[in-house]
């Protein structure tokens, strides 16, 4: 089972259903982003704090990381920044360029996965915005080290993640009010299947995600050179039974070091 050509799939399977993650930004959004009020999120609801970036995007090199969909590439560009957009959908990469045709902005979209960044030079960026998504490859160790490649020194790697708490629940019984562990963290959404329940999940072209640890995601930063400098967290708002209880989102800051 190829899971990024799998993922691929189900991403632009999404996009044709209109999922939130895949609707592009307004043009008012823009015209109020080139003004120089705008902010982007990389988990759910919450804004990455405006003091996570420089005073000013003019001139600044983002990679949008595993980030399509027609969001934070836009805004980031319309904000002054050279932004490029890499994703494994070409589906949610023709919403990014949708926006930057219909608005005017300088922005590239790249197809490739996120563990994969082969196509960048090294010290390629100023930054990296990568929100929520790393879920969907299984090892995120080569996701890290590849942002610390393509990143200058002292660049800055923005991340949005799951907290692992939120795979150990059974979702079924979750949207019946039931809070039901039955998972185990790291695992994957189709761990402990079948082959006809996988033949089935794969058929249904639903996304497969993988259950990741706090060490995995954190000190892997720093495993690969970051230096973790920043950190909130973040929840459904309110569309989940979870969020009564605790965060399950978490958003990290990380500086490249020498």
């Amino acid at each position: 089972m190829n899971t990024i050509d799998h993922n691929k799939k189900a991403w632009d399977k999404k996009v044709e259903e209109g999922a939130v993650y895949t609707k592009p930004v307004s043009k008012e959004m823009i015209e109020t982003s080139k003004s120089g009020d705008w902010s982007i999120t990389v988990t759910t609801e919450k804004p990455v704090p405006r003091n996570w970036f420089p005073s000013s995007l003019d001139g600044l090199k983002v990679l949008c990381l595993a980030a399509g969909g027609g969001q934070q590439g836009p805004v980031l560009a319309a904000a002054g920044a050279e932004v490029t957009v890499i994703d494994i959908s070409i589906k949610q990469l023709e919403q990014d360029a949708f926006v930057a045709e219909r608005d005017g902005l300088n922005l590239k979209t790249v197809q490739g996965s996120m563990d994969d960044l082969h196509m960048f030079e090294d010290e390629s960026f100023d930054l990296i915005v990568h929100p929520v998504s790393n879920l969907f490859v299984e090892y995120i160790q080569p996701v890290w080290n590849e942002a610390a490649r393509v990143l200058k020194e002292k660049g800055t790697l923005i991340s949005g993640f799951t907290n692992p708490l939120l795979f150990i629940f059974n979702d079924e019984q979750e949207m019946k009010g039931n809070l039901e562990v039955s998972n185990s963290v790291p695992s994957s959404t189709v761990s402990g299947f079948s082959e006809e329940e996988l033949q089935a999940y794969l058929e249904a072209d639903q996304t497969i995600e993988y259950a990741h640890t706090l060490e995995e995601q954190i000190q892997g930063q720093i495993n690969a050179g970051f230096m973790v400098a920043g950190l909130y967290e973040d929840d459904f708002g309110g569309r989940r039974m979870l969020d009564k209880y605790i965060k399950t989102f978490i958003a990290t800051k990380a500086i490249k070091q020498s």
